[in-house]
């Protein structure tokens, strides 16, 4: 059967040509790098140079239905989950327990064994070069801009009836992105919703029966239809009360400060942190330097007198260096952006910024607290308690009941998980996911892939069935397998239509937090929402890394 040529009385070229023009006008693009004919050369050998274009963002083109409860419940566990993430960054105890220790994550990831040894040595005062050698970074206050994402897990109730429970995929403590894109496409779909109502009301309508039942009657109302999504204004906001906060606290008035923003090298996803540095300057004032950690270790220079982090002036004029306030990390999250090892000059870069006074967002501690080591751990009992003390039992309850089933395969693992993980041996591969600790997806391991990764790793005792796990799965937690809601989307990648069929989706809600060096808390909101959309079948989920297309809800 082909896909329809038209919704409604529209045809669909025309509503995907529509999108492109209004991506387009509003930035939702993304970069392309391409090579053309250099005219500046002599040769006549046809030498290329590489330029930059711009294309619509891989996109859905209408929203994507989404209960207006779960959403919002979405909303309302951001404030508890950065209290959370502020505390664990906190508490070096848990975080060596968890990640460290024979036969734990840092046994089997180098890059989070890296990342620990660093928070160990600034923040702890553990390495061989003493409590002095990090002071400055244990009193620097802290910004996080974090995510957490969820699915719409489908669970039947009593009288076999579908119903959906709003559960947690992951919680992103680092480079946290497509907050300025995601605005504009919840502004695309408002447009298109509104401007071609009649045309595509039964589409929406479908979609929301598919989520809802096939009894549910759509109403309008302020709670239906696309929301406001405020990442724009909040996110730079948040970073905003922490510039002030360093400008107060060491007493700085002149207009000499910058927020560095920390990119990859031949970064794509441009447009999206743009918004964000053109945000804080037309609302805030406030300057942003773009730099990669390979270009860190010789344009940034730290005073080890008094731990300000400084640019270097292309002259080398001391008078005309610029004082970091603020480092805002869009790398650093994958040993991908280490190329030169754990003694490269990259980790030095990272290095050389956390010991230093300006605020980091994320310092170490957040960037750990975002492991997906940590994550399983807190869905143990007990756990959330030690973050969370008396008259938080309310708080306590609404995070845990957003976990999934999250089990450990290190050292720690417990009976429990050891049973999850033979179920998973045993035929239940389609109810679990592999997972590493990473971000930026496409690295997770699901169906016959994660039974040959796991068998790979796991010794049998032939007479006792018991298992044996290998020291290589410490790196990995098993996670319960989430099943959303399918409905149809039309997705387009590069300006064009990839296709028309069932996807599911993946809600995401931004949360800032700022925090002083001795734990009082500034600001701490919800701060805008993400839709990912991907069809149905597509394991993996990230929209930079090709397997997803950016979306909004479509409260119902």
């Amino acid at each position: 059967m082909s896909p329809p040529s038209t919704i409604g009385d529209i045809p669909l070229k025309q509503l995907a040509n529509h999108a492109n023009s209004y991506a387009a006008a509003h930035g939702l693009q993304v970069e392309k790098r391409i090579q053309i004919d250099d005219s500046s050369s002599n040769s006549s050998s046809g030498e290329k140079k590489e330029a930059s274009t711009y294309q619509c963002a891989p996109i859905s083109l209408l929203p994507n239905a989404f209960p207006a409860t779960e959403f919002e419940r979405a909303k309302s566990l951001a404030s508890n989950f950065n209290e959370l993430v502020d505390r664990i960054s906190r508490d070096g105890d848990f975080l060596q327990s968890t990640l460290g220790g024979p036969g734990g994550v840092t046994d089997a990831d180098p890059y989070t064994r890296k990342l620990l040894q660093l928070y160990n040595e600034i923040y702890c005062g553990k390495g061989v070069n003493g409590e002095e050698w990090g002071k400055f970074a244990r009193e620097a206050d802290c910004l996080g801009v974090q995510r957490s994402d969820y699915m719409l897990n489908s669970k039947k109730d009593e009288q076999d009836k579908i119903y959906y429970e709003l559960k947690q995929v992951e919680l992103n403590t680092i480079a946290s992105s497509f907050a300025g894109l995601s605005v504009n496409v919840a502004g695309l779909h408002r447009h298109l919703t509104q401007r071609f109502k009649n045309e595509v009301a039964d589409f929406i309508e479908t979609n929301e029966r598919a989520v809802m039942g096939q009894d549910y009657v759509r109403s309008d109302g302020e709670d239906k239809g696309v929301p406001i999504n405020p990442a724009l204004t909040c996110i730079p906001q948040a970073m905003n009360v922490a510039y002030d906060q360093y400008q107060s606290r060491f007493e700085k008035s002149n207009s000499d400060r910058v927020i560095l923003f920390v990119v990859q090298e031949g970064e794509t996803n441009t447009v999206d942190q743009r918004f964000l540095e053109f945000n804080l300057w037309e609302r805030h004032n406030i300057p942003v330097v773009r730099m990669s950690l390979t270009a860190a270790h010789t344009r940034l220079e730290l005073d080890e007198s008094t731990g300000t982090l400084y640019i270097k002036s292309n002259d080398g004029n001391e008078d005309k260096r610029q004082e970091v306030s603020v480092v805002y990390f869009r790398a650093g999250y994958s040993p991908a952006d280490y190329p030169d090892g754990d003694d490269g000059i990259e980790w030095l870069s990272r290095e050389k910024i956390e010991r230093s006074r300006a605020t980091k967002c994320p310092c170490l501690g957040y960037h750990l607290a975002g492991t997906k080591k940590v994550q399983q751990e807190l869905a143990r009992p007990g756990t959330l308690e030690r973050f969370f003390g008396e008259g938080r039992e309310a708080d306590v309850e609404s995070l845990r009941g957003a976990f999934a089933g999250l089990y450990s395969l290190g050292s720690d693992a417990t009976p429990g998980d050891i049973d999850a993980l033979r179920d998973a041996l045993s035929g239940g591969e389609g109810r679990y996911v592999l997972k590493p600790q990473r971000e930026g997806g496409g690295y997770n391991f699901y169906g016959d892939n994660l039974v040959k990764k796991v068998r790979e790793n796991v010794m049998e005792d032939p007479s006792t069935k018991e298992l044996k796990l290998g020291s290589e799965l410490a790196e990995f937690i098993l996670m319960e397998r989430l099943f959303p809601p399918q409905q149809k989307s039309i997705l387009l990648r590069a300006g064009l239509i990839e296709g028309i069929g069932e996807t599911i989706s993946e809600l995401g809600c931004f949360g800032t937090i700022v925090s002083t060096n001795d734990g009082n808390v500034l600001h701490n909101e919800y701060a805008g929402f993400l839709l990912r959309t991907k069809f149905s079948g597509v394991d993996e989920g990230g929209v930079a890394s090709g397997f997803a297309t950016l979306s909004s809800p479509s409260l119902c």
